[in-house]
C-alpha cells in the first residue's frame, strides 16, 4: 500500500535516516529505498551500487544512498489533474531585471564568439506550508510520463521533482541517452510549431552529445528528431543508442554530464560562465539521479526443455539514470524552485524570462494546490 510506504517514509523524516520514493515515468510502481543509517556516502568513480543524487557541478560529491530496504508498492494514480491558477505566481521586477541582465550579458559574450550556448537558471522562493507526503502525491498524479522522486538526506536536505529527461539508461554493455532542448506550452490537441531558435538549440546538443561519445564508445547511432510531451510542456528530442566496453560506463556518465541542455557549448566556457554570473549555486538542480549498477539477471539459456543449463545465468548491471530538472528544495514553510533555459544568439531576454515563469508551474501547481 502507498499509505504504508508514506508512512516509513515519514518515520525516516522523524528519526532524521535517509530515504527516496521515486517512480519512473509511465510506471505503475512506486518504489522506495531506505539506508539504515545517517552516514553521507560519496561516490569515487560510479562504480558503486545505490540510489545516486548527483549536483551539477561534480567537483562536488556525488551521493549514493545505500539500498539497505527496499520497498515497491503497486501505484493507483488519479486521473483528475491539477487546477492551474492564472497569475498564480507573482512577478519580481528586482529579479527579473537580474535575469534578463543576465541573459544580455550572456548574448553579448555569444555575439563576441566566447561560446554559442550557455544555459542560464534562477530560483524562485514561495512559502509552503503543505504535508511534504501531500504535495509528493500530487506531483505522481500529475506528471505521470515523468521521473516523480522524493529525495530526503537529514545531512543534505529535501528535494522533490518530476523530470522527463533522461541522462542514460544502460543495461549491462547497452545504453541509451538523449537530446531534450526546446520547450512550448502544451495548447489543447495542437502539436507544437517550433522556431529555428528552438531546432538549433536542439541540435546543439544532439551534435554534443555524438561528437563527445563516439571516440569513448563501441557503436553509436542516432534517431529521427521528435516533440514529446512532458505535463504541461512540449519538448523536442533525439534519442541515441550505443554500446560500450566493460567497465566503461563511468567514463560514459562523466562525458555526458553536464550536457549541453543544462550548460551550453562549448561546456568548459560555459560552465565557467554559469559558475561565475548566476550568483548562487545550484547543487543538485540539473544534476542527474536514480538507480546506479543495479544486478539484473539474464538467463542464458531460452530452450526450456534443457533443465540442465537453466541455472546458467549472467549478471547484468543496469543503471537508469535522470537530470534532475522541474524540481525544487523543501525547507520549513519555505520551498526554491529552480528553472533555466537555453541562451543562444536569437534569445530575447523578455521571452526567456517568460519561459523560465512558464517552466516553473511545474511545481509551482503543485504547492498552490489545496
Amino acid at each position: 500500500m502507498v499509505q504504508e510506504l508514506f508512512e516509513r517514509a515519514e518515520n525516516c523524516l522523524k528519526e532524521q535516516l535517509p530515504f527516496v520514493l521515486y517512480s519512473k515515468p509511465n510506471d505503475i510502481e512506486l518504489i522506495g529505498v531506505f539506508q539504515n543509517n545517517d552516514a553521507v556516502h560519496k561516490v569515487k568513480d560510479f562504480t558503486e551500487t545505490g540510489f545516486v543524487f548527483a549536483p551539477f557541478d561534480l567537483s562536488s560529491n556525488a551521493i549514493v544512498l545505500k539500498m539497505d530496504a527496499v520497498e515497491k508498492v503497486q501505484l493507483n494514480r488519479s486521473h483528475e489533474s491539477v487546477p492551474i491558477e492564472n497569475n498564480s505566481l507573482k512577478n519580481n521586477s528586482e529579479e527579473k531585471s537580474r535575469y534578463t541582465k543576465l541573459i544580455s550579458n550572456a548574448i553579448d559574450k555569444i555575439h563576441k564568439g566566447e561560446f554559442n550556448k550557455v544555459v542560464l537558471s534562477r530560483k524562485i522562493e514561495v512559502d509552503c506550508k503543505d504535508d511534504y507526503f501531500d504535495i509528493y502525491l500530487r506531483i505522481l498524479n500529475e506528471y505521470k510520463n515523468a521521473f516523480c522522486y522524493f529525495w530526503h538526506h537529514p545531512k543534505i536536505g529535501t528535494w522533490m521533482g518530476a523530470t522527463p529527461e533522461i541522462l542514460v539508461k544502460s543495461n549491462g554493455s547497452q545504453f541509451t541517452t538523449m537530446s531534450l532542448a526546446g520547450t512550448q506550452n502544451s495548447i489543447g490537441d495542437a502539436m507544437p510549431q517550433w522556431s529555428d531558435k528552438e531546432l538549433n538549440e536542439q541540435q546543439l546538443v544532439t551534435d554534443y552529445i555524438y561528437h563527445t561519445l563516439k571516440d569513448k564508445v563501441i557503436s553509436l547511432n542516432s534517431s529521427e528528431r521528435e516533440s514529446v510531451k512532458a505535463g504541461q510542456l512540449w519538448h523536442l528530442r533525439t534519442e541515441m543508442r550505443g554500446t560500450f566496453a566493460p567497465n566503461k560506463f563511468g567514463a560514459v556518465l562523466k562525458a555526458l554530464h553536464p550536457t549541453p541542455a543544462v550548460c551550453g557549448s562549448p561546456l568548459k566556457k560555459a560552465k565557467k560562465f554559469i559558475l561565475e554570473n548566476e550568483l548562487y549555486k545550484r547543487t543538485f538542480y540539473t544534476g542527474f539521479l536514480g538507480e546506479l549498477n543495479m544486478k539484473s539477471e539474464l538467463s542464458r539459456n531460452k530452450n526450456r526443455k534443457n533443465q540442465e543449463n537453466s541455472a546458467y545465468r549472467s549478471v547484468l548491471k543496469t543503471s537508469e539514470l535522470f537530470v534532475n530538472l522541474r524540481c525544487m528544495q523543501l525547507f520549513k514553510d519555505k520551498a526554491e524552485i529552480y528553472v533555466g533555459g537555453g541562451i543562444t544568439a536569437d534569445s530575447i531576454p523578455e521571452k526567456e524570462w517568460e519561459e523560465t515563469a512558464l517552466k516553473s508551474k511545474t511545481m509551482f501547481r503543485i504547492l498552490n494546490s489545496k
